[in-house]
């Protein structure tokens, strides 16, 4: 069906060429929401005005090509990686739900349907944005009995230990996976956060555990402002789905290498950092934590578009409709194209 299909989002989806890869392979009382100043708090102001909407609103987002297709990414990712290794927990009651994971960066809980797809047993879910996670729990609140059981927590984990927000007994058992989705670069600020997130990751997560994520991808960021004409004043580029605006065009910080985000009914002009990928990799082996898995968006479609599984994830997930058609326009192909997805493994 969607190969036959001549619709425009479904060639466009179909007729892209790889680029080249890169080389390098609530137990607790909460605390009171925190004041948080500058950068850190430019993003928690932003997210936490964000509104929750319902599923008829999102659906007329003028980007919902584009939020299915990454919904989609997530989805593969979470499935052909976290399913193997929670399945693998420790066993229970036969047909028991089993397997631990924590959200880091968990939002408003947009992926809770997609681990309870994974019949997990337990989900910690934490954000910076404590209206984020009040919504989070919500979610998690409104879903159908049986349920796994989930808690929750607005902690700032690129600065704080999970500790300081759950007790001893909540982190007793180790995680099977960590989640980072659209999250983990704005912990490369600062060496420091960087390093507290890796800490976060690593202290919790058990020997064969996973971290999986997406961020966006250094490469084709920097390749974007290398192309700008030397005369160029203002470091910017994008389309009308999206716009990224960089401050200076030599300097390139290993941390702290600063541009800002717009994205169209999405980000607003927020803060965000480049995640150097060789220094990402060096950094987390100091953790235990090595790649086992990297591709670009496009990548990761090319890959799974034509499994069966994956095939008909898209109809249902409304990336492509019953006639094969997607709502997924050039430019929206564009802005998809900004991310990668990645998996590490505790060894």
């Amino acid at each position: 069906m969607y190969k036959s299909y001549r619709g425009i989002g479904t060639q466009i989806l179909l007729s892209k060429r790889k680029r080249d890869r890169s080389t390098s392979p609530d137990n607790l009382p909460q605390p009171p929401a925190k004041r948080h100043a500058g950068d850190v708090g430019r993003v928690v102001e932003h997210y936490n005005m964000r509104p929750e909407v319902g599923v008829k609103q999102r659906l007329q987002s003028p980007i919902i090509g584009l939020k299915s297709f990454n919904n989609w990414v997530k989805s593969v990712l979470i499935t052909r990686f976290a399913h193997p290794v929670l399945s693998s927990s420790t066993p229970g009651r036969p047909g028991e739900r089993r397997g631990k994971v924590l959200d880091m960066g968990c939002g408003k809980g947009g992926d809770i349907t997609k681990w309870e797809k994974a019949r997990i047993k337990e989900l910690v879910g934490v954000d910076i944005a404590d209206v984020s996670i009040a919504q989070a729990r919500e979610r998690w609140e409104a879903m159908r009995w049986p349920r796994f059981v989930a808690s929750f927590a607005a902690l700032d984990c690129y600065k704080e230990p999970l500790s300081k927000a759950f007790p001893p007994e909540k982190l007793a058992q180790p995680f099977d996976v960590v989640s980072m989705q659209f999250c983990m670069h704005y912990a490369f600020e600062t060496a420091e956060k960087a390093r507290c997130m890796l800490q976060n990751v690593s202290q919790w997560l058990r020997e064969g555990g996973i971290l999986v994520g997406t961020i966006p991808n250094a490469d084709y960021l920097l390749e974007r402002l290398d192309a700008l004409p030397p005369s160029v004043q203002d470091l910017s580029f994008g389309n009308s789905v999206y716009s990224i605006r960089f401050e200076d065009r030599q300097s390139r910080p290993l941390f702290g290498h600063r541009y800002y985000f717009w994205l169209n009914d999405a980000v607003d002009n927020v803060p965000e950092y480049i995640v150097h990928w060789n220094n990402f990799v060096s950094l987390a082996a100091e953790y235990s934590l090595y790649p086992t898995y990297k591709e670009e968006f496009h990548q990761i479609f090319a890959e799974h578009q034509d499994q069966e599984e994956f095939k008909s994830l898209m109809l249902r997930m409304k990336v492509v409709d019953a006639n094969g058609e997607s709502a997924l326009d050039e430019e929206q192909w564009e802005a998809a194209n900004i991310y990668i997805g990645f998996v590490f493994e505790k060894r």
